[in-house]
């Protein structure tokens, strides 16, 4: 088989999704031709700079507006007069991801972001090359009316909530499988504690925090640090900045009143996770899954309007995680948290909910519905 793997460098849960569905394929069927492609690529220099730089300036400085833009898009209906509109203009890039669509000639289309689908869609619709099978495989916790397009042959979503959504907007609902969001297999497995905490220093009579800024050092984690020294309980803290060099170095060179240990962009996420008691975060749909499959609670702080409240809902409602909106509320809010009931049963809520084979069970799923495959080994 032929499989393209399609995202968008648009925060760094696309990519991760992506990279995830590489890997898991790659391991399943690894005769198969596999190709990754980030559409960002295709993009002009002046249009890849606006739509990637521009959603992070946009979401840091006017998360109100990012958030009405959010709610006012999700509308099938209005989404699909406006694309129509847009269809009349097609933009170079996307004739460009059509034209490798057409060289490329693949089995299956796996999207992790929703952008490739609006190429996709009009594709099939003219019989303009071929015909993939298409997987829609949404990143959040709750789906967007921008990933529901027409050529989607099938809908890998997060929870049974997900679904509902989806179906309650007219997808067939045999077309819809819940299968968590696809996070490396790194996640799966059982990192040892006892050596991980010995490698940093840590004290292995005081509890754990993960402060994270996300992949691309997003958040307001120098001011969740000095928060965090006014509160008197015995913590000790880890601090990871993401591509956020400059942010890394600048509190690297604090002191602090907890035991702190600031690293940059960490490719063992999964380790600092597994020692963590409590990982205070923005609630991205990647971050957020990962965190679950480790079984491990969250504290949300002030979420940006949009997905990652929507995700922040989905948590908060089945008690995975606690939230405050003001970080001056975090040093009494953690105080009472650590080493409660309430942090103990946020846990095991966690651990119900997480899906750390969510990419081999994609794999399965297209594997056993996309014609002319092999079934996964």
């Amino acid at each position: 088989m032929r499989v393209l793997i399609a995202t968008v460098t648009c925060g760094a849960g696309h990519l991760a999704a992506a990279a995830a569905m590489e890997e898991v394929w790659h391991a399943v069927h690894p005769d198969d031709v596999i190709e990754k492609i980030d559409l960002l690529k295709l993009f002009s220099l002046l249009h890849r700079k606006i739509y990637s730089d521009g959603y992070v300036k946009l979401v840091e400085r006017a998360p109100e507006l990012w958030g009405m833009v959010f709610a006012k898009s999700d509308n099938p209906k209005l989404l699909q007069r406006l694309k129509l509109i847009q269809r009349k203009f097609p933009s170079g890039s996307k004739q460009r991801f059509a034209r490798h669509v057409k060289q490329f000639k693949p089995d299956v289309v796996l999207c992790t972001h929703y952008l490739p689908l609006e190429t996709l869609t009009p594709m099939r619709e003219k019989n303009d090359g071929p015909c993939p099978f298409v997987v829609c495989i949404v990143t959040d916790f709750e789906a967007h009316a921008l990933w529901m397009e027409s050529c989607v042959d099938l809908y890998c979503v997060a929870a049974e909530e997900t679904k509902a959504r989806l179906v309650a907007r007219g997808v067939a609902a045999e077309n819809v499988v819940v299968t968590g969001i696809p996070i490396a297999a790194k996640f799966s497995s059982k990192p040892d504690v006892r050596a991980v905490r010995k490698q940093y220093g840590l004290r292995d009579e005081l509890p754990v925090l993960l402060v994270l800024s996300g992949g691309f050092g997003m958040g307001p984690v120098a001011e969740i640090l000095a928060e965090l020294d006014k509160a008197s309980g015995q913590f000790q803290t880890f601090v990871v900045t993401g591509r956020n060099e400059e942010l890394r170095r600048k509190l690297a060179t604090q002191d602090r009143k907890h035991p702190t240990h600031v690293l940059g962009f960490s490719t063992n996420m999964h380790e600092l996770m597994a020692v963590a008691d409590l990982i205070i975060t923005k609630p991205g749909g990647l971050t957020t899954s990962e965190a679950l499959a480790l079984g491990k609670p969250l504290f949300i702080l002030n979420p940006i309007p949009g997905q990652e409240a929507a995700n922040s809902d989905f948590l908060l409602e089945h008690g995975a995680a606690a939230k405050a909106n003001r970080v001056e509320d975090l040093p009494y809010r953690v105080e009472q948290l650590l080493g409660s009931k309430k942090l103990n049963d946020m846990r095991k809520v966690a651990k119900s909910l997480g899906r750390a084979n969510a990419a081999q069970t994609i794999c399965r799923e297209v594997l056993s519905r996309a014609p002319f495959s092999n079934p996964a080994k």
